[in-house]
C-alpha cells in the first residue's frame, strides 16, 4: 500500500508457488482495482504485451493488449514470471514503467498524466487527439512476480528493468501461520502430527538443505496433503510426504539419505497403526445428496487388475479430491492404461493431448487461425475446451516440454483460472458465481465480455518418465513443478504381476516360452549395469506384450530372434550386444538350430494364387483396392533375405502391428516395403521427414485457392482415412518431439490436427481411423556416422521393429547377376568379397562409413553399360570420397588389393611393383 501511495511499482520476489500471486491479487481485492494479468513464458514477444495486429474484412488494424489496456484504463498489470521472459523483450516496457510514456505501433503515444495535463492548459483535448497523444491513467501501477535467478533456473533481470522496480521478498508464510492454516483444514488430524509434518517440510527449505542440493519441498501443496489425511486419519504420512516430494525418484543416493535423516528426526517414519489404501471398492454418483453407483464402463475389459494397479487406483482417487496429478513411470509401463482406467470407473470423458519438445504456450492455449474470409480469430486448444467441458485432460509427456512454456499453466493448475489471448477470462466456478450474482448478469451477457466458468469437473493428469538422476542436463521436476502436482509412481511391474497382465492379454501363449522371457528381461531389470539398464528399457511391458501375441499366433517361433528383434541388437553398440547375447545365454533362451539348415530361397519363393499371397510359409488375402495408381510398382529382385524379412513383415501386417525398418543406407529399405505393398496391393502414402519437420506439416498442406490459404489433408490423414498404408521415410531425421505424435495415433488411435480436426477410433464429425490403416516407419540404424536423431529410443517400442541388412554374399552375388547379366561372374565375386569385408571393418568401428549394396550395385550397372572400362576407374566412383582421407584410404587400398581389385596404386605401394 506504501509503494501504491508512491506511485512506485513492485516486484514480488520469492521461491516457487502460488503465494505471491495470491498475495497481489488480494490487494487489488481488497483496495478493488481492477487487474490485466499476463504469464509470461518463452513464447511471449512484444506483441503480446503491447499491440497485436488484427484483421477484419480485409482491413488491418491494432487491438490493444494487456500492458497498453492497463495504461489507458488506470488497471493494474501483473506480470508472472519475468526469469521465463526471453531477453529483449521486456525492456520494451522499461520507458512505461520509468516515465510512463510508451509509442505504440498505430502511432499513437502514451503519455504520463502530468505532462498530459500540463499540454491541457495550452491545448484542447481535440489537439492533443489529433497528435494521437492519450492519457496514462495515474491510477496505473505494475507488480511484477518472479522467482530469484540463479537459486532457481531461468533468465536473470536485466540491470535497467530491475532498477524500476521495489522489490520485497515473499518468503514462505511465517511457521505459526502456516500451522493454523493446517489445523482450520485438518480437524481430525492431530496437532502433533501437523507440526512434526510442518517443522520436516520447512527444514527441507531451509538454507542447509538447498546447499545439499535439494529441491525446496513445495510447501504450498501442505494443505491439499492435510485434507487427504482428514479424510483418511490412519494413513501413514510419510505416504502423504511422498506424494507432495518423490525423494525415492527425485534424487540420488545421498539425496535419499539426508531426507530419510530429517524424517526420523521428526519421528515421521511409519508407525505400525497407519495404512495405505489396497483398492477401491466402487464408487458412487452423488445426485442431490443421494448415492448412486455409477454404471461400470465396458473400457475396463482391456485392465487386467493387478495388485500394484489397484492400489495406485486407490492413491490416485485421494489425491484427486484435492489436487492434479502426475504419475511418473518408465516407457511403455501402462500409465496411460491407468489413467484411462482412472477416468473410466470415475466417469469422466478423456482428452489426450500429447506434448512435445518445441511446443509453444499458443500450442498448449490458443492458436492463430484464418477464417474464409481472410478475417485473423483465435482457436481455443483442446486443452482449453476440456476446462471448460469437464473433462480429465491427459498431459502425455510433460516431461518433455520446455519449463518456460509450463509456466502458463500454472494458475490454471493453482487456481482454475486463465487469461487468453484473445481477452476471454476463465474463473474458478465459485468466483464466476459470485460475480454472476453480484453483477445481476446472465450467462449470455458473461460470456459477451468474454468471461467463462471452468467446469467444476475439470481435471488434469500429467503422465511422465522418471527424472534422470546424475543426468547433466535441466531436471524437469524441479521446485516450480513440484508445486503443480501430486506424484504418484508407477513402479515397473513385479514378476508375478506382469505374467498375469500378459496371461490375460494373450490367453494362448506358450505357457515355457513366457517364463523364459520374463526371467530374462526382469533379470535385466534388476541389475545394477547401465548397459543391461538400457537394454531393458527396449523390453517394457508393451513390448512384452508384442512379442507374446507373436508367439501366441506363431508359436514355433524362435523366442531369440523375437528378444534380439526387440532390442534391434544388429544395430546396438558391441559392448552392448555382447550383454545381450550373454544374459540370454544364462536364461537359456538359444537361437535355434533346425538341423543346421541354411533357409534356402526355394522355401521362400513368394506365390500369388486366387487372391492370397504367399511368402515363405505365411500367407495373406490380397487387397482389393480403387487406388491402383497408389499401388507402388518397383524393379526388384527377389533374394534370400530380403523375402525372410517380408516374411516376417507379413507376420506383424496380419497381427495389425505397424511396422518400423532399421537400417544401414541403402541396404533396400524402401525397395523391400514397395515391393511387400506391390504383392499385397495395399496403396501407400508416403512422407520423407527432415529437420524442419513440424507437427503442422505432418498433419495438413497448405495451399493456395483463389487467394486464400486452404488446408488439404496431409498423406498421414488420407492414409487414415483411406486405410492406406503410410509409408514414414528418413524417420530419425526429424525432431524426436515430432515423431512422438505418432505415438498417440499408433498407441491411442488418436490424434490432433493442426487445424482443429481430431482423428479418433470411432465418432461423428472427426475423422475416423480406417481399419486398414497401416504405417510403415523407415530409419537409419542409431548412432554414428548417421547424423540423425534416436527415433529408435524415443518411440521403438510403439512399432513392431525389424533390422534389414546387406544381403549374404550369396544372396548378394545372386542379385548383382541381374543387374549385371554379362559382366564377367570373378569380377562380381571379387566385388562382393571386397565390399563383405569392408562392412565387417565398418560393423567393428574400424572405419566409419557402412559400405552398402547401393554402392556394389552402382558399379554393376556401370560395368555392364560400359564393359571395356576398368574395374579401377569404376570403383574410384565410391572410393574417391575417401581420398583425402589417408588413413581410411590406407586401410581401403589394401582391402581392395587383397582381392585383387587395383585401386590408388603409388610408387611407393611396392608390394605391387614385386609382383
Amino acid at each position: 500500500m506504501q509503494k501504491d501511495l508512491l506511485g512506485q511499482d513492485v516486484f514480488l520476489i520469492g521461491p516457487p508457488g502460488p503465494l505471491r500471486r495470491s498475495i497481489a491479487m488480494q490487494y487489488l481485492e481488497l483496495t478493488k482495482r481492477e487487474v490485466e494479468y499476463i504469464a509470461l513464458s518463452r513464447d511471449t514477444t512484444e506483441s503480446d504485451l503491447k499491440q497485436r495486429r488484427e484483421i477484419r474484412a480485409g482491413t488491418a488494424f491494432y487491438i490493444d493488449q494487456c500492458a497498453v489496456r492497463a495504461a489507458t484504463e488506470g488497471r493494474t498489470l501483473i506480470l508472472e514470471g519475468l526469469e521465463k521472459a526471453e531477453r529483449n523483450v521486456l525492456p520494451v516496457l522499461n520507458n512505461l514503467l520509468e516515465n510512463r510514456e510508451m509509442q505504440l505501433e498505430d502511432g499513437r503515444f502514451l503519455m504520463s498524466s502530468e505532462r498530459y495535463d500540463k499540454l491541457l492548459q495550452d491545448h484542447t483535448k481535440t489537439e492533443l487527439d489529433a497528435w494521437k497523444i492519450v492519457r496514462v491513467s495515474e491510477n496505473f501501477r505494475v507488480i511484477a512476480l518472479g522467482l530469484p535467478v540463479p537459486k532457481y533456473s531461468g533468465n536473470p533481470l536485466d540491470p535497467p528493468l530491475r532498477s524500476r522496480f521495489q522489490a520485497r521478498d515473499i518468503y514462505y508464510l511465517p511457521f505459526k501461520d502456516q500451522l493454523k492454516l493446517l489445523y482450520s483444514v485438518g480437524a481430525s488430524v492431530s496437532a502433533e502430527k501437523i507440526s512434526q509434518l510442518l517443522s520436516f517440510a520447512t527444514t527441507l527449505c531451509s538454507q542447509e538443505s538447498s546447499t545439499l542440493g535439494l529441491p525446496d519441498f513445495p510447501l504450498d501443496s501442505l494443505p491439499a496433503a492435510v485434507q487427504i489425511l482428514d479424510s483418511f486419519p490412519m494413513m501413514s504420512i510419510k505416504h502423504a510426504i511422498q506424494w507432495l516430494y518423490p525423494y525415492t525418484i527425485l534424487l540420488g543416493h545421498e539425496g535419499k539419505m539426508a531426507v530419510e535423516g530429517v524424517l526420523k528426526r521428526f519421528e515421521l517414519q511409519d508407525s505400525d497403526s497407519s495404512m495405505l489404501p489396497k483398492e477401491v471398492v466402487r464408487v458412487e454418483r452423488l445426485v442431490d445428496k443421494k448415492h448412486m453407483p455409477i454404471n461400470q464402463p465396458c473400457a475396463s475389459d482391456h485392465f487386467i487388475q493387478t495388485l500394484s494397479h489397484k492400489q495406485l487406483l486407490a492413491e490416485m482417487m485421494q489425491s484427486h479430491m484435492v489436487k492434479d496429478i502426475c504419475l511418473i513411470g518408465g516407457k511403455g509401463c501402462g500409465k496411460t492404461v491407468i489413467a484411462k482406467n482412472f477416468a473410466d470407473n470415475l466417469g469422466y470423458n478423456i482428452e489426450p493431448i500429447m506434448l512435445y519438445q518445441d511446443m509453444t504456450a499458443r500450442d498448449l492455449l490458443q492458436q492463430r487461425y484464418t477464417l474464409p474470409n481472410g478475417d485473423t480469430a483465435w482457436r481455443s486448444s483442446p486443452l482449453v475446451n476440456a476446462a471448460l467441458e469437464g473433462k480429465l485432460v491427459l498431459l502425455d509427456g510433460i516431461h518433455r516440454v520446455n519449463a518456460g512454456t509450463l509456466a502458463v499453466l500454472q494458475r490454471l493448475i493453482h487456481d482454475r483460472e486463465l487469461s487468453l489471448y484473445d481477452g476471454s477470462r476463465l474463473l474458478r466456478e465459485d468466483r464466476y458465481m459470485r460475480l454472476k450474482e453480484e453483477l445481476q448478469l446472465s450467462d449470455e451477457q458473461l460470456q459477451k465480455r468474454s468471461i467463462f466458468p471452468v467446469h467444476p469437473s475439470f481435471r488434469i493428469i500429467a503422465l511422465a518418465e522418471p527424472p534422470v538422476i546424475g543426468s547433466t542436463t535441466q531436471q524437469w521436476l524441479g521446485p516450480e513443478f513440484l508445486t503443480m502436482f501430486l506424484f504418484h509412481y508407477m513402479k515397473p511391474l513385479v514378476k508375478s504381476e506382469e505374467i498375469q497382465v500378459i496371461k490375460e492379454m494373450v490367453p494362448n501363449i506358450p505357457q515355457e516360452a513366457l517364463d523364459r522371457l520374463l526371467s530374462f528381461t526382469h533379470k535385466l531389470r534388476e541389475t545394477q549395469d547401465p548397459t543391461a539398464q538400457s537394454l531393458a528399457a527396449s523390453l517394457s511391458t508393451r513390448q512384452l506384450l508384442r512379442i507374446s501375441r507373436r508367439l501366441s499366433q506363431y508359436p514355433n517361433e524362435n523366442l531369440h530372434s523375437a528378444v534380439t528383434k526387440a532390442c534391434l541388437s544388429r544395430f546396438l553398440p558391441s559392448l552392448a550386444r555382447s550383454a545381450l547375447e550373454k544374459n540370454l545365454a544364462d536364461a537359456e533362451i538359444e537361437i535355434s538350430t533346425d538341423n543346421h539348415q541354411e533357409p534356402e530361397l526355394e522355401n521362400y519363393k513368394c506365390e500369388i494364387a486366387s487372391g492370397n499371397l504367399r511368402i515363405g510359409a505365411i500367407s495373406a488375402p490380397i487387397y482389393n483396392t480403387h487406388e491402383k495408381m497408389k499401388v507402388p510398382d518397383v524393379l526388384f529382385y527377389d533374394n534370400l533375405q530380403h523375402m525372410i524379412v517380408m516374411e516376417d513383415m507379413l507376420k506383424d501386417f496380419l497381427l495389425g502391428e505397424h511396422l518400423l525398418l532399421v537400417g544401414n543406407q541403402g541396404v533396400g529399405k524402401n525397395k523391400i516395403v514397395d515391393r511387400f505393398l506391390h504383392l499385397l496391393n495395399r496403396p501407400r502414402e508416403y512422407i520423407q521427414l527432415h529437420r524442419d519437420t513440424t507437427v503442422q506439416t505432418l498433419t495438413l498442406q497448405p495451399s493456395v485457392k483463389d487467394g486464400l490459404i486452404v488446408y488439404e489433408d496431409s498423406p498421414l490423414v488420407k492414409a487414415v482415412k483411406l486405410g492406406h498404408v503410410l509409408v514414414v521415410d528418413e524417420a530419425d531425421k526429424a525432431p524426436t518431439n515430432v515423431t512422438c505424435i505418432l505415438k498417440t495415433l499408433v498407441e491411442n488411435g488418436e490424434m490432433i490436427l493442426a487445424d482443429g480436426r481430431r482423428i479418433v477410433a470411432s465418432e461423428e464429425n472427426v475423422i475416423v481411423i480406417h481399419p486398414d490403416f497401416r504405417m510403415i516407419v523407415l530409419a537409419n540404424r542409431p548412432g554414428f556416422p548417421f547424423l540423425g536423431n534416436d527415433f529408435f529410443g524415443t518411440l521403438g517400442d510403439i512399432f513392431s521393429c525389424h533390422a534389414v541388412d546387406n544381403p549374404k554374399p550369396h544372396s548378394e552375388l545372386e542379385m548383382l547377376r541381374q543387374y549385371g547379366p554379362n559382366v564377367p561372374k570373378p569380377i562380381l565375386e571379387k566385388l562382393v568379397a571386397a565390399f563383405g569385408e569392408l562392412r565387417s571393418l565398418a560393423d567393428q568401428g574400424i572405419i566409419n562409413y557402412p559400405y552398402s549394396t547401393r554402392e556394389v550395385v552402382n558399379i554393376v550397372k556401370h560395368l555392364q553399360k560400359f564393359p571395356t572400362e576398368g574395374l579401377s576407374s569404376v570403383v574410384r566412383n565410391v572410393f574417391d570420397f575417401d581420398s583425402y582421407n589417408n588413413d581410411m584410404r590406407e586401410i581401403l587400398i589394401n582391402t581392395l588389393h587383397k582381392y585383387g581389385i587395383p585401386i590408388g596404386a603409388k610408387p611407393t605401394s611396392v608390394q605391387l611393383a614385386k609382383e
